[in-house]
């Protein structure tokens, strides 16, 4: 019975994953109500769409040019109201990483830093592998994050201005080492 139980709902569930991976512009749609543009900007309010392209074109940008380019574009979901970031399962953050799906931004979080923040944990992801980035040292996870997007708060709360000026130091040490290398190597 168990077994039966466990097949039918893994039979149920692939059609979603294979969705939710070929096109996780439409999942998101049914999860939360967002309209999407070009698969990879949604919002829950299409009068902000300008503002979330914008923010989103500077971010990338960014990263590509002081980082490293994403090989592809992350699909973001701009939330401007509680609701739709709560529709997600999420609550206190102001962004948030789906692993390899999609970044939420809340409310709280339509910052130029913030979201060059969530991109550059999807690059994280891209040059270490999604496995080995949770098991890199969260000072260098988030540090880098932190330090790297440009966020102007300081100080941050505990433990994260820590992390930023643990990875900064590194960042110092490391010279003219390849980043990705020696994250390898930590």
């Amino acid at each position: 019975m168990l077994k039966r139980f466990v097949a039918a709902a893994a039979a149920a569930l692939v059609p979603l994953v294979a969705v939710a991976y070929a096109m996780p512009d439409r999942v998101v749609h049914l999860v939360a109500g967002v309209s999407c543009v070009q698969g990879t900007v949604c919002v829950d309010d299409s009068s902000r769409i300008s503002e979330a392209e914008a923010l989103y074109g500077e971010a990338l940008s960014f990263v590509a040019g002081s980082i490293g380019p994403l090989n592809e574009k992350p699909l973001v979901v701009f939330c401007s109201t509680e609701s739709c970031y709560h529709a997600f399962g999420f609550s206190n953050a102001t962004a948030k990483s789906v692993g390899g799906f999609a970044i939420v931004i809340s409310p709280r979080g339509w910052k130029s830093y913030i979201i060059r923040h969530e991109m550059i944990h999807r690059l994280q992801v891209q040059e270490l592998g999604a496995i080995r980035m949770y098991l890199e040292p969260e000072w260098f996870v988030e540090g880098m994050a932190y330090a790297l997007s440009g966020d102007p708060r300081s100080p941050l709360a505990e433990p994260f201005e820590s992390f930023r000026s643990r990875f900064a130091s590194w960042n110092v040490v490391r010279g003219n080492e390849k980043l990705w290398e020696q994250a390898r190597k930590l």
